[in-house]
């Protein structure tokens, strides 16, 4: 005979909304109980595990130490059988879109505005999260698709296309432009990740590392707290091209030199290779990729990473 390994999950519940709100009473209208079906439940345990949940002092109800542990444990696996009860409850017109938050501030908001009125038969729902590295897991993560920065391997069973590359390019205010194009090691730089990578790549491919030391400057965690900075006045920082194309029509950052770098990376759009709803993320993709950022610059020299 298989010996069961686990209590009746309803006498779980019912002990964890007892042990978190302190009265069966309350437990019972949670879970549209009576007062002494929980009762019974949690008693079920008790005989189950063989030791006492609960302390009862006339009307005070009090939890055991054991027994706070038990329903702290509950409670967090609880909440992961009803996160993924979210992911496995979908509505076919509704996708679900993971993406950085610069690339949705200074992009895909309007972009996805603009979807709207095109397509009205289903919603784009987006996440804008910041991510040091982006990745996506479509497993464990409540997301359909998503756009991230990075050089088109994404992990198994997924499949990708590329929107837009990623150019470097140094912004700063209007007024601190002229300073500088004359010596850009004297003034203040600004680091839109820790890493300070971006500023390393643009300095090597277009000449000028030896005369700027990347070791100053103020440090942020993504290119729009950087971009605001720079906006501000505070300092040159170092910008992804397309991004920054709104900033600059509207004069708020100008461009102190005329050199973009590629970074090596672009903004994919990702999603499972077994999604049931590959036809409404190509029908996103296929409207993206038309209302892609100003990425066409007469002015400007490209150049690749040495």
């Amino acid at each position: 005979m298989k010996t069961q390994t686990l209590p009746p999950v309803y006498a779980l519940r019912a002990f964890e909304s007892a042990a978190r709100t302190g009265s069966f009473t309350l437990a019972a209208e949670e879970l549209s109980l009576t007062q002494s079906a929980v009762s019974k439940h949690v008693k079920t345990l008790e005989a189950y595990f063989g030791r006492k949940l609960f302390v009862r002092q006339g009307p005070k109800l009090t939890v055991t130490a054991q027994g706070q542990i038990f329903a702290a444990g509950l409670r967090r696996g609880f909440r992961q059988i009803e996160e993924a009860c979210t992911l496995f409850r979908t509505r076919d017109d509704v996708l679900r879109l993971k993406a950085p938050s610069t690339l949705t501030m200074r992009w895909l908001l309007d972009a996805l505005a603009a979807f709207r009125k095109t397509q009205p038969a289903f919603e784009v729902q987006i996440a804008s999260v910041w991510m040091d590295v982006d990745t996506v897991d479509f497993v464990s993560e409540p997301y359909d698709c998503a756009i991230l920065l990075g050089g088109g391997r994404f992990g198994e069973q997924t499949h990708n296309v590329k929107l837009f590359d990623e150019w470097l390019v140094p912004i700063c205010s209007r007024a601190l432009a002229p300073a500088a194009r004359a010596n850009l090691g004297a003034c203040e730089l600004i680091h839109p990740s820790p890493d300070r990578r971006d500023w390393r790549r643009w300095l090597k491919a277009s000449g000028h590392d030896a005369n700027v030391d990347i070791t100053r400057g103020q440090v942020f965690d993504m290119l729009e707290q950087g971009m605001a900075a720079a906006a501000a006045g505070h300092g040159v920082s170092i910008g992804d091209l397309a991004l920054s194309a709104g900033a600059i029509a509207a004069r708020q950052l100008v461009l102190p030199f005329k050199t973009a770098v590629a970074s090596g990376d672009a903004y994919y759009l990702i999603r499972p290779e077994d999604s049931d709803k590959a036809a409404q993320v190509e029908m996103l993709q296929a409207f993206l990729q038309s209302h892609l950022p100003r990425l066409r610059w007469p002015d400007i020299e490209f150049k690749a990473l040495r």
